[in-house]
């Protein structure tokens, strides 16, 4: 079974698109059908299928994350006891737990089955930058 792990660097937090990276594996790997598991192993960043035509959707999904968990030195989060990393460290956490760190995607015809305006992302939510490994494995 075809695998293999991908490395993204980010600069902070946001939405990191690596759609031709996935697709360029499934080409490589000559699957016809199958299911391309996407894993990244990490506790503070996460992983989203989104829109990929318009940059305002990966804006506001940016915005939308950050009111819905500031950071741990907002009033808001005086609960907060883990910040050995600063006060984005456990508000990534957090963030990571609400979405996911592992999507599957069908591949049909050799093709990963992605809709007109789906790509895949890293969702980066962590302010400083970093390298993350993202894991692509392609069952048949």
């Amino acid at each position: 079974m075809p695998q293999t792990i991908l490395s993204i660097r980010t600069d902070g937090q946001g939405l990191y698109e690596f759609t031709d990276r996935a697709v360029d594996f499934v080409r490589a790997a000559g699957v016809g059908e199958g299911l391309l598991t996407v894993f990244v192993c990490h506790t503070s960043c996460s992983l989203l299928i989104q829109e990929n035509a318009d940059p305002d959707v990966r804006r506001d999904l940016d915005a939308f994350f950050r009111r819905l968990v500031p950071a741990a030195d907002d009033p808001a989060m005086r609960w907060v006891i883990h910040t050995t990393e600063g006060p984005d460290d456990m508000p990534a956490h957090i963030k990571a737990a609400l979405t996911q760190v592992s999507i599957g995607i069908p591949v049909t015809g050799g093709r990963l089955v992605l809709g007109t305006w789906q790509g895949i992302y890293l969702f980066e939510h962590r302010d400083r930058p970093h390298r993350r490994e993202i894991v692509l494995h392609l069952g048949a």
